[in-house]
């Protein structure tokens, strides 16, 4: 009796298991209970710096001389500052600021420093360790005073302080990748595409790519709320984003001196950020035990 022959997806099924994937992802996002705050809490913030100035209730940058540092009362619920503009208003804009600089940072970090670690670990000998070297280099300063050095050689404005924290991050994307990309380049798949003729930036992108893409994707969340501390910090020593326009770590700055008599003032802007850079880390949490294949949730 001849053998059945065998199935054959049909073409409506093509496409439906990596679907199936993203949404078992996303379910799992979901269960997971530190993860899920931190995609509420990280959507929330996204959608305040798209409709943040929309929805102020004032002009963020117009002073009312009448009320100077008033508390907390109708029409002005978080008080006001010390040129009468409102509180909330403020806050509302600067997360506009805020988070902007801190996931375009992260994202050039990340590009940047995943390139140049996924080339050297690909490409190995010299080009390795002379990138190596250079991001050991990198690491040896502290963060904050790399990013401190580099806004003060460039000068304060929202393009400095975007490009001093990109720099901040840079390396450690850098070591992530290498990491990732020495451990995958030996697996039979990428050996095979290289017998095969594949050049070298088409086994790059094609295959080590989506290999090495799941964990800079992590640290990519979990770093996002570091370069928003800097960034923040930055504007509170005065060499980020510029008067009158919002932005938290300068109304933190500005709040300094009148903390025992409009304590809203730092409140506000110090809980925003607190709850900003929380959501990043859980979110990072959870999307990490989510895209391991060894934890399920």
């Amino acid at each position: 009796m001849p053998d059945a022959p065998a199935a054959t997806p049909d073409a409506g099924t093509v496409g439906r298991p990596r679907t199936g994937r993203r949404k078992g992802a996303l379910a799992r996002l979901l269960r997971h209970r530190s993860g899920s705050v931190g995609l509420v809490l990280t959507t929330f913030f996204v959608f305040l710096a798209v409709a943040g100035p929309w929805i102020a209730p004032y002009d963020p940058a117009k002073p009312d001389y009448t009320l100077l540092t008033a508390g907390s009362q109708p029409g002005h619920w978080l008080g006001t500052d010390a040129f009468g503009r409102d509180t909330l208003s403020r806050v509302l804009a600067g997360a506009r600021y805020s988070i902007t600089i801190g996931l375009s940072a992260t994202l050039l970090g990340a590009l940047v420093g995943g390139a140049l670690g996924l080339w050297a670990g690909f490409a190995g000998g010299w080009i390795d360790s002379v990138s190596m070297r250079v991001v050991d280099v990198m690491l040896a300063f502290p963060g904050i005073l790399l990013a401190i050095g580099l806004v003060t050689l460039t000068g304060p404005g929202v393009g400095p302080v975007v490009l001093a924290s990109a720099v901040f991050g840079i390396p450690v994307f850098a070591r992530l990748t290498r990491g990732s990309t020495l451990a995958v380049k030996e697996r039979a798949f990428v050996e095979a595409a290289g017998a095969l003729g594949a050049r070298g930036g088409r086994i790059m992108l094609r295959h080590l790519l989506p290999s090495v893409i799941a964990p800079v994707i992590v640290f990519a969340t979990l770093r996002s709320g570091s370069t928003l501390l800097v960034a923040s910090g930055l504007s509170f020593l005065g060499l980020g984003v510029q008067p009158p326009a919002p932005e938290w770590g300068g109304m933190l700055s500005d709040a300094q001196l009148y903390l025992t008599v409009q304590p809203l003032m730092a409140f506000a802007p110090g809980i925003a950020i607190t709850l900003a850079v929380l959501g990043f880390n859980l979110l990072g949490d959870g999307l990490r035990d989510v895209l391991d294949p060894t934890v399920r949730t």
